[in-house]
């Protein structure tokens, strides 16, 4: 079983079982009737460019301290949150149930629908625009979708959007540094994988 294969988890629940959890207070409902029906990707680092400060899972917490670096005086009184969370080691960690609306997108527009937090999945990856990406973080985020497209049934891989493709006067991430066609190609094998893990389990049920 290859890495792609081996992160993929199909479980209709708004807490994915075998993800590391992280409550965050910053969320509210969905309208009602509301469907998800778009993944938006995006990239965060804190203090920018820096990795692995554990400063991401306090930001979304409103647990930042504000004078640990300047950079965070300028944020500290933000309340935003993401569903998930990939660092840089490929680690996911979920802050928000799917079935509860994250605050992630800010003003925002996809297909003349403004407000894209009512009906979106904020995926955020420990990233910064131009510096590359890791391949454990393709691997994971790619598994990652796959299995959100397995739950929800307006997901395709054609509902998955940068947030600079949202809200492009205000947002560039997640940048040039990265790699949709190689991303796409994860995707794919992982959606591959899982349409054949279904069909093993229909054939076995008789």
């Amino acid at each position: 079983m290859n890495r792609v294969e081996s992160v993929i988890q199909i479980a209709p629940a708004p807490w994915l079982p075998g993800v590391r959890r992280c409550y965050s207070p910053n969320f509210d409902q969905r309208p009602a009737g509301a469907e998800i029906e778009l993944l938006v990707l995006h990239n965060i680092s804190l203090p920018p460019d820096r990795f692995g400060t554990q400063c991401i899972e306090a930001f979304f917490c409103n647990c930042l301290d504000p004078d640990a670096d300047p950079y965070f005086r300028t944020i500290s009184d933000l309340r935003v949150s993401s569903h998930f969370l990939i660092d840089r080691r490929g680690q996911c960690t979920q802050f928000v149930s799917t079935a509860d609306r994250a605050w992630h997108a800010g003003a925002s527009e996809y297909s003349g629908r403004q407000r894209c937090n009512d009906f979106s999945i904020g995926i955020e990856m420990e990233g910064a625009d131009l510096i590359p990406y890791t391949q454990a973080q393709y691997a994971s985020v790619a598994a990652l979708c796959a299995t959100l497209i397995s739950q929800f049934p307006k997901l395709n891989a054609n509902t998955i959007v940068g947030h600079s493709d949202i809200a492009p006067d205000r947002k560039t991430d997640p940048g040039d540094a990265f790699e949709w066609s190689y991303f796409q190609e994860l995707l794919a094998q992982c959606l591959d994988a899982s349409w054949q893990s279904h069909a093993k389990i229909k054939q076995g049920s008789g």
